[in-house]
């Protein structure tokens, strides 16, 4: 594609992913790179802490159990969100702002990143699944390439435990698919929120008769106060570069 169009000087993404561009091949062109970096963390915070309490709440099961006229009685006391333990993995910006909302909640939180954040007042785990012992509720907030690719198998998933929760709005290839399909029916954990899928856009096939589920469709970092955000950036990038003062924010 950077082939076809030899006049090519800025490629710029509207998030803040961007697996998808050949970052050697786009310098080797001396092609200028950029995202938008910072413009959707919030709604992708606020949307993953929604999966923490509805995945541990069990609202969809609720939901439906409502609908069908079942009461409270009848039904298994879901357990409390305050005061569990929340793994991150990826402790980034996003991972940051996870780490901030579960601070309201009183959750002691622990993550996994490639190296420890020497700012961070929470416990560093250098080993993704002594982190999944540790934890109740996993959250997945790291990006997508070769060094994440099922990062979460079947190993960490049995670590988390049949009490154990996970939450992810990183990348889908961070978490093996059928790794996490199969414990789920098993009950080798106990439930999970997922915004994104190894399959996208394409529905993911494995999990979606699982009850014990709840899915949403990569809409996580999507709000009209992060799309207008993110188009911001793409016009301040872009100005930068042709300005000849230098992009935003670079890649």
């Amino acid at each position: 594609q950077m082939d076809a169009m030899p006049a090519l000087e800025l490629i710029c993404c509207m998030g803040a992913g961007y697996e998808m561009v050949d970052v050697e091949a786009a310098r080797a062109r001396g092609i200028a790179l950029a995202n938008g970096q910072g413009t959707n963390d919030d709604c992708v915070a606020d949307h993953a802490f929604g999966l923490v309490i509805a995945s541990v709440r069990g609202f969809r099961t609720l939901d439906h159990l409502c609908r069908e006229g079942v009461w409270r009685l009848a039904i298994p006391q879901p357990p409390n969100v305050s005061g569990k333990r929340l793994g991150i993995l990826g402790m980034g910006t996003i991972g940051q702002k996870i780490a901030k909302r579960a601070g309201g909640f009183d959750m002691e939180i622990g993550y996994h990143n490639r190296s420890a954040k020497a700012d961070s007042p929470h416990r560093y785990f250098d080993n993704l699944k002594a982190l999944a012992e540790w934890c109740d509720v996993l959250v997945c907030a790291a990006p997508g390439g070769p060094s994440t690719k099922h990062i979460v198998d079947a190993a960490v998933l049995d670590a988390l435990g049949p009490q154990g929760f996970l939450v992810n709005i990183g990348r889908g290839s961070v978490v093996d698919t059928d790794a996490l399909a199969e414990a789920l029916r098993s009950g080798r954990i106990a439930g999970a929120g997922l915004d994104v899928y190894e399959s996208e856009p394409k529905r993911p096939e494995q999990l979606v008769g699982i009850d014990n589920l709840i899915l949403t469709p990569h809409l996580a970092g999507w709000s009209p106060e992060a799309t207008e955000a993110s188009f911001v950036r793409f016009l301040a990038n872009a100005e930068g570069h042709f300005s000849g003062r230098g992009v935003v924010t670079p890649i």
